[in-house]
């Protein structure tokens, strides 16, 4: 498929959170749930965006503070990377052996660039040609999430549950139709569903609700996140890999 031709293609951006990826089983289970999205749709191209593996992000920083007190911040920014490139080879590699056609990419072809020196705005800004180029010749394009490209390309970390700002801002440049965000449970519930069994599911959530949730300490989804898809009219389905069920956030 050319670039050209992608442009008619139908895009997803679906992110698997850390909490997904806790071993080699639920990388295969991750892997399982992709091919037979392939197969429902085979004119579809995703985007997958990896989370690290859950505690390999703490681990790392209480790694580099048994080094350093106070690790300096771009230094810590280039360890950290290193847990969501991890989770991208090893998700391509899991699809590749289904015989699907799949490439992981590095920090510097994701085309997520902060600040965007270029406009002098600050803001991060998606350069899609690489990553375009990446789908016209695979069916999955598994992308490291948390990071963007900084000034003198260095690495930048996008903060705590960071992956989620990247799939919202690959989805909203990549002109996605949808973007997933996969948890460890099924969306939102009206309580926390770890600590409450008769927590209520809650298919529909604002965006206005769901920030309003975020600043009552719900972090299911990233605040800046869901400000982001606010503001790019971009809706957002929370869901878990083994369950239909879902939440539209819109």
């Amino acid at each position: 498929m050319s670039t050209q031709s992608l442009a008619s293609a139908l895009i997803t951006v679906i992110k698997v959170g850390g909490s997904v990826l806790t071993d080699g089983a639920a990388y295969r289970r991750a892997a399982t749930f992709v091919a037979a999205r392939l197969r429902e749709d085979p004119d579809e191209r995703l985007v997958v965006v990896v989370s690290a593996e859950y505690g390999v992000t703490d681990a790392l920083l209480a790694t580099a503070r048994e080094i350093v007190e106070v690790p300096d911040p771009a230094t810590l920014d280039l360890l950290w990377s290193t847990g969501e490139l991890r989770s991208a080879a090893l998700l391509a590699l899991h699809l590749q052996s289904l015989g699907v056609r799949a490439a992981a990419l590095n920090v510097h072809q994701t085309g997520l660039t902060e600040p965007d020196v270029d406009a002098g705005t600050g803001r991060i800004a998606v350069r899609r040609l690489r990553l375009a180029a990446a789908l016209a010749r695979c069916d999955v394009v598994v992308a490291p999430g948390f990071l963007a490209r900084g000034d003198g390309d260095a690495v930048v970390s996008l903060g705590r549950g960071g992956s989620d700002l990247t799939a919202v801002l690959l989805a909203a440049g990549l002109g996605a139709r949808q973007c997933e965000l996969v948890k460890d449970v099924p969306g939102y519930f009206s309580t926390d569903p770890h600590l409450d069994v008769a927590a209520a599911h809650l298919p529909h959530v604002p965006f206005e609700q769901a920030l309003a949730m975020a600043d009552a300490g719900c972090d299911l989804v990233q605040r800046q996140a869901l400000e982001t898809a606010r503001e790019r009219r971009l809706p957002i389905v929370v869901r878990a890999i083994d369950s239909d069920t879902r939440t539209l956030v819109n």
